[in-house]
């Protein structure tokens, strides 16, 4: 079997953190990174994202058949939701296509996993519990969330038609935890 490459994305409160920390703690040798993207969101901040990203691809063509499977929370996609939404001063998407292409020629067994909330109202409770870094221009509020998690589906359909190779996953995350674990088992495989 190939090594698995997990990226994890969703909006602010859909429970990324708990998702990863499980599938990181289910799938034997399992490295996970926790990303968030650039603070610049002048025009020069496309160039420092696209470094960035650049980079971490090179990253993971060396990690490929190192017997390691790797679990993101966010990568990529997130510069390129947060560009569609207006957040920062520029379009990602030339950069965040090549990425998407090169990402998808990656030799793993690759899944992309969406997580979504069903019920929206949800996000109030789930955005006010605990202490959370603030990032520039990304506050935590329910519009911001529902804005989100509306870009995360669309880009997760568009994936999944162009690129068959990629699994993409969308996981409703405001049912029973352990409903939400057992599809991850059955989806993935483990």
């Amino acid at each position: 079997m190939k090594e698995k490459l997990i990226v994890v994305e969703g909006a602010q409160g859909a429970g990324k953190t708990t998702i990863t920390d499980f599938l990181r703690h289910s799938l034997s040798y399992t490295n996970l990174y926790r990303m968030c993207g650039t603070s610049d969101m002048t025009k020069s901040g496309k160039k420092k994202a696209k470094e960035m990203y650049d980079d971490l691809l090179d990253y993971l063509e060396r990690m490929e058949h190192k017997s390691i499977n790797l679990v993101f929370d966010r990568t990529f996609f997130t510069e390129e939701n947060y560009c569609r939404l207006g957040k920062k001063e520029y379009s990602f998407t030339d950069v965040y296509e090549k990425l998407l292409d090169r990402f998808s020629k990656l030799d793993f067994d690759i899944y992309y996993i969406t997580l979504y909330v069903a019920d929206e109202s949800k996000f109030k409770e789930r955005l006010n519990r605990g202490v959370k870094a603030l990032f520039k221009n990304s506050e935590f509020g329910v519009e911001n969330s529902i804005s989100q998690q509306k870009e995360y589906l669309k880009m997760a359909d568009e994936i999944k038609s162009k690129y068959p190779n990629i699994h993409v996953l969308k996981i409703q995350n405001d049912r029973d935890l352990e409903e939400v674990k057992n599809e991850l088992k059955k989806e993935i495989g483990f």
